[in-house]
C-alpha cells in the first residue's frame, strides 16, 4: 500500500513552515546581538575618553551617553528626588539623584548614589552632602522616559526622567543626568556610589543557537515521519 500523498505533503510543508519560522528567529536573535555589541562597544568607547568640563545644561546636551565629564556647582538638596527600586549587590534600595546648579544656573542631575530600600523619601537627610559646593566628575547616563511623572509628595520617580523631575523646578536641566564616581570635596559614605551598568551580550546567541536547533529537529522529524510511514505502508513479503 503507497504512503497516502496528501499525509506525505502536508509533512514536508509543516516542517519546512516551521523551520523557516524558526530560522528566522534564529537570524533575529543574531542580529539583536550585533546590535548590542556595536551598543557595547560605542560605551565602552565613550567611557574611555579623557573628561569634558561641561558648564551648564547646553554642555551636556551636546553630549553623547556614556561620555565622562567633570561639573562643578552648587547642590540643590531641596530638589532632590528618589528614584524608586534600585537593588544594589542584591539589596533592594533606591538612588539618591540631586540637581546640581551649574554656573550658568541651570543644572545636570547627578545620580549621587545608592540608599537601603527603608529610605523612602528626600531630601535623604542621612544623605545630606558634606560641602554644597563641590566638583563632580562621572559619565552621562541617558534617561528613562517608560511611564515618566514628576516627583511624588514624597520626592519619589519610578524612573530617571530629567524632564519629568525637571518639572517643578525653576532652572533648565541638562536632558542626560551624571553618574558620580568621584567628587570633591568627597561625599561622605552615604549614599553608596553606584558602579557603571555591566555590559553583556545578553543570552542572544544561546536563543539563536536554539531556534537554528528547533529548525533542524523539525527537518530531521519529517524526514523520519515519512520513512516511518513509508515502513509501515509497505506490505510484509
Amino acid at each position: 500500500m503507497a504512503l497516502p500523498r496528501g499525509r506525505g505533503l502536508a509533512i514536508v510543508v509543516v516542517a519546512i513552515a516551521v523551520a523557516a519560522v524558526c530560522i528566522a528567529l534564529g537570524l533575529w536573535q543574531l542580529r539583536r546581538l550585533d546590535e548590542r555589541r556595536a551598543a557595547n562597544a560605542a560605551v565602552i568607547d565613550a567611557r574611555s575618553g579623557p573628561a569634558v568640563t561641561v558648564r551648564s545644561a547646553d554642555d551636556v546636551s551636546a553630549l553623547t551617553p556614556y561620555r565622562r565629564v567633570v561639573a562643578s556647582g552648587t547642590y540643590d538638596v531641596e530638589g532632590e528626588v528618589i528614584v524608586y527600586g534600585r537593588a544594589l549587590e542584591g539589596r533592594p534600595g533606591h538612588h539618591v539623584v540631586t540637581p546640581l546648579v551649574l554656573e550658568d544656573g541651570s543644572a545636570v542631575l547627578v545620580i549621587r548614589g545608592w540608599v537601603p530600600f527603608e529610605i523612602d523619601s528626600a531630601p535623604v537627610e542621612a544623605a545630606a552632602p558634606g560641602v554644597l559646593d563641590v566638583a563632580v566628575e562621572g559619565f552621562l547616563v541617558p534617561a528613562e522616559p517608560t511611564d515618566s511623572r514628576p516627583p511624588d509628595s514624597r520626592g519619589v520617580v519610578r524612573t530617571l526622567d530629567p524632564n519629568a523631575i525637571a518639572e517643578p523646578l525653576p532652572y533648565d536641566v541638562a536632558p542626560l543626568a551624571l553618574q558620580l564616581e568621584a567628587q570633591r570635596p568627597p561625599q561622605p559614605g552615604t549614599p553608596v556610589p553606584v558602579p557603571p551598568p555591566e555590559l553583556s551580550e545578553r543570552p542572544h546567541l544561546s536563543y539563536a543557537i536554539q531556534w537554528f536547533s528547533f529548525a533542524a529537529i523539525a527537518l530531521v522529524g519529517s524526514v523520519v515521519l515519512l520513512r516511518r510511514d513509508r515502513r509501515a505502508a509497505t506490505p510484509a513479503p
